[in-house]
C-alpha cells in the first residue's frame, strides 16, 4: 500500500526528477508533443534568433558590429533562459500549437537567405564556404536547420545533457577514484603502447599527417568504443535485478520527491519500451566514455612528459628524416600527434577491459549499474503513486 498527502504533486515533481537524472523516457506517456517539443523550444529559439541576427551583423562594421553582436548574444542567452524557465513544468503543447512551432522553425531557412537576398542582393553562409550557386546555398540552409532539429531532438529525448553533466560532475567531485583509475589504467596501457611510441616510422608518419585526418582516426576509435559499449551494455542492462522490496524501495527514493511516500509492500517489476532501453544504454555508454576521456587524457598527457625528455630535437630530426615540424606551444607536431594516436587507442582499450574484467567491473562500472537500478525503483514508486492520482 502506497500512501501520498499530495500525489499529483509529488508526481509532477518526480516527472521532472527524472529529467535532471538525464532518464526522461521513464515518465509515463513520455511523447514529442507532450515533453520533448516543450523542453527543446530554446534551444530551437537561440538556433532561429541567432540566424535572423547574423543579418544583422552582416550590415553593420566597426565598432557597432562588435556592439550589436553583445546585444543579440544577450537577446538570445536572455530568451533562452525565459523559455528555459517556462518549459520547466513541462507544458503539453497542443496539436495546433505543435503544428504553428514547427512550421515557423521549417519556414527559417527559407526565410533567412530570403531576407539577406532583399537587404543584400547576395547570400551569404555562415560557417560555410563561398558557393556562387544561390540554390545550393538554400539547400546548406535546409540541411543545417534540418541537422540542428535531429540533434537537439535527440539530445532532449534521451536527455544527453543531463547525463554528460552528471558524468563530468562525478568524476571532477570524486578525484580519488578518478586517481585510482588513471592508476590502474595506465600501467596495462603503457605496456601495450610504450615501445611503439619510439618507432621512426610511425614518427615520419605523424609528421606529414594533417590534424584533419588525426581526428578521423581519433572518431574511428570514438567509434569503435561506441560500438563495443553498446553490444555489452546491452547484455548488462538485461541483466539489471529489480528488487522492488519496500525496504529497497524506500532507501532508493531517499532524496527524491518520493521521500515522502510510505512504502508497505513490495511491487512487480515493470517492463521497459525500446525507447527506455536505449535510455539506459546512453546513460550507461556516456559514463563510460566520459571515464574513457580521463584515461585518454592522462596517455596524452604521459606521452608528451616521456617525448619531452626523451626525444630531443637532434633525435625527432633522425627519425623523421628531416627538420620536425613545430606544433602548439613550440612542440613538435609528429610528438603531439602521436601522443593523441595512442592516447585514443588507450581509451579505447580500457573501455573495453573496464567491462570485461572482474576486478574492473566491481570498482569502476558497478556504481553505473546502481544508478540505473535505483533509476528502475524509483521508476515502480512513481507508476504507483501515478495510478493512485488516476484512480
Amino acid at each position: 500500500m502506497i500512501l501520498a498527502v499530495d500525489a499529483s504533486v509529488v508526481v509532477r515533481r518526480t516527472e521532472q526528477w527524472f529529467v535532471r537524472q538525464g532518464a526522461p523516457t521513464m515518465i509515463e506517456g513520455y511523447g514529442f508533443r507532450s515533453h520533448v517539443l516543450p523542453r527543446m523550444l530554446p534551444a530551437l529559439a537561440f538556433v532561429a534568433v541567432g540566424s535572423l541576427a547574423w543579418l544583422v551583423l552582416l550590415r553593420s562594421t566597426g565598432l557597432s558590429k562588435w556592439v550589436l553582436l553583445g546585444m543579440v548574444v544577450a537577446v538570445m542567452v536572455s530568451a533562452w533562459i525565459l523559455l528555459s524557465a517556462f518549459v520547466r513544468r513541462l507544458p503539453s503543447f497542443s496539436r495546433r500549437t505543435t503544428i504553428v512551432l514547427l512550421s515557423v522553425y521549417a519556414a527559417m531557412p527559407i526565410i533567412v537567405p530570403v531576407l539577406q537576398i532583399v537587404v543584400d542582393d547576395e547570400i551569404t553562409t555562415p560557417g560555410a564556404p563561398e558557393i556562387d550557386n544561390e540554390w545550393l546555398v538554400l539547400v546548406w540552409f535546409v540541411v543545417f536547420f534540418g541537422l540542428v532539429f535531429v540533434a537537439t531532438m535527440l539530445a532532449t529525448t534521451y536527455g544527453l545533457g543531463a547525463l554528460l553533466k552528471a558524468a563530468i560532475r562525478h568524476v571532477i567531485a570524486d578525484l580519488r577514484n578518478s586517481v585510482a583509475l588513471l592508476g590502474r589504467a595506465l600501467p596495462p596501457m603503457l605496456f601495450v603502447t610504450l615501445f611503439l611510441f619510439f618507432t621512426g616510422e610511425l614518427w615520419q608518419a605523424m609528421n606529414k599527417l594533417e590534424w584533419p585526418r588525426m581526428s578521423l582516426i581519433v572518431l574511428l576509435f570514438a567509434s569503435i568504443t561506441v560500438l563495443a559499449a553498446a553490444a555489452r551494455l546491452r547484455d548488462e542492462i538485461g541483466r539489471v535485478e529489480q528488487d522492488l522490496r519496500p525496504e529497497i524501495l524506500i532507501g532508493a527514493c531517499k532524496g527524491t520527491p518520493l521521500s515522502g511516500v510510505e512504502i508497505t509492500e513490495s511491487l512487480p517489476p515493470k517492463r521497459l519500451n525500446g525507447r527506455q532501453l536505449r535510455n539506459l544504454l546512453v546513460m550507461l555508454a556516456i559514463r563510460q566514455l566520459v571515464q574513457a576521456a580521463v584515461v585518454g587524457f592522462g596517455l596524452f598527457a604521459f606521452f608528451v612528459v616521456l617525448g619531452l625528455i626523451v626525444v630531443t630535437p637532434e633525435i625527432a630530426a633522425q627519425w623523421i628524416g628531416d627538420k620536425p615540424r613545430i606544433g602548439w606551444l613550440g612542440l613538435p607536431s609528429a610528438m603531439l600527434r602521436n601522443a593523441t594516436l595512442f592516447a585514443a587507442f588507450g581509451s579505447m582499450y580500457f573501455s573495453v577491459i573496464s567491462m570485461s574484467d572482474a576486478e574492473h567491473r566491481q570498482r569502476f562500472f558497478a556504481p553505473v549499474l546502481e544508478k540505473v537500478e535505483r533509476t528502475l525503483e524509483v521508476r515502480a514508486v512513481y507508476l504507483k503513486v501515478r495510478e493512485q492520482v488516476a484512480g
